[in-house]
């Protein structure tokens, strides 16, 4: 595939927000003109971020969707409605479980699980979306390791096109606008301050547009997507002190023997990772204490119905990745 425009860099130590903002919101407002812009927000910090310049600088001629896609975290569309409504912005919650469930079932493969949620969200939901609004561009918070990492074959991000060749004007019939792009995660999070989001959102650990897709090795079922679901609630719980860069839940497709009740039980696995990094391109395990990583597997083998094993990462980025798939 033709690899398109290198993104010139710029660097969280050499950002002005202020100016950032400024030119942000008239790019975006130059691009679309009188007409009208869509995006979609799953309450991480890219998304977040874009959703506040998007409204800055349209108005209500940005409609902002969250898409409920059956696979991210707990509690997850109330709570990012409930925060941006306060913040003034209406988001509108859309039903696609069924979509992604249909467009994920027998795929195993970790490149083409992103190509299926690539496809299910850009044309398939957001085409039907766009039709509906009569929108010409979408927004979206792709940030420069997205960009890089896709380039460089390391894995496919689902929001990445032009800079691969691919024009999504020809593809899913909208233009893209990228006002992150140029951006890595700590450029990002002192936009999202400076945009006057809470402190709760700007510092948010990152998670996978896929989301917790990224996190099942092997197939997806809700039945697996609701384990993730519950072991990433607990590791968040009981991490959200450690001030690490990420961390997280991640579901074997291999069974285990363990054993409960006095007899045998061949069960399930999950692994905790946690991170140290800045941007994301490099990182290294946290040093968890023991005592903390005994009470995780304790909460999650007895809080989580299946799992009898529980392990911690320890190899580092590279050649590990933040995300097993």
């Amino acid at each position: 595939m033709e690899v398109r425009m290198a993104v010139k860099e710029i660097k969280a130590s050499e950002l002005n927000t202020k100016e950032f903002i400024k030119d942000k919101t008239e790019e975006i407002s130059s691009a679309v003109g009188a007409g009208t812009a869509i995006n979609a927000l799953s309450g991480g910090v890219d998304s977040s971020a874009v959703t506040m310049l998007g409204h800055k600088a349209l108005q209500d001629r940005l409609k902002t969707y969250f898409v409920e896609n059956g696979i991210m975290r707990e509690g997850e569309p109330k709570r990012v409605v409930s925060l941006f409504k306060d913040l003034g912005v209406p988001v509108e919650i859309i039903d696609a479980k069924k979509e992604f469930f249909a467009a994920l079932e027998g795929v195993t493969d970790p490149e083409q699980k992103r190509e299926a949620i690539t496809q299910t969200f850009y044309k398939k939901v957001f085409g039907r979306l766009v039709k509906e609004s009569g929108a010409q561009f979408l927004l979206q918070g792709t940030i420069l390791t997205d960009v890089d990492e896709t380039i460089a074959g390391i894995k496919r991000q689902h929001n990445v096109f032009e800079q691969l060749g691919i024009d999504p004007q020809k593809a899913f019939g909208y233009k893209i606008l990228e006002p992150l792009v140029q951006l890595r995660k700590d450029g990002v999070r002192k936009v999202a301050k400076e945009l006057g989001l809470p402190e709760s959102l700007y510092n948010r650990i990152p998670f996978p547009g896929p989301a917790l897709s990224a996190r099942v090795i092997g197939g997806v079922t809700p039945e697996k997507i609701e384990i993730v679901r519950k072991a990433t609630a607990i590791v968040e719980d009981m991490l959200k002190e450690s001030k690490a860069f990420q961390y997280m839940a991640i579901l074997h497709d291999d069974r285990v023997t363990g054993i409960r009740d006095k007899k045998r039980e061949f069960g399930m696995q999950i692994e905790i990772r946690c991170w140290e990094s800045v941007d994301a391109r490099t990182a290294t395990p946290t040093r968890l204490s023991f005592d903390l990583l005994e009470a995780l597997a304790d909460r999650i083998t007895r809080e989580v119905p299946g799992v009898v094993s529980v392990t911690y990462n320890i190899a580092k980025k590279p050649p590990s990745t933040l995300e097993a798939v």
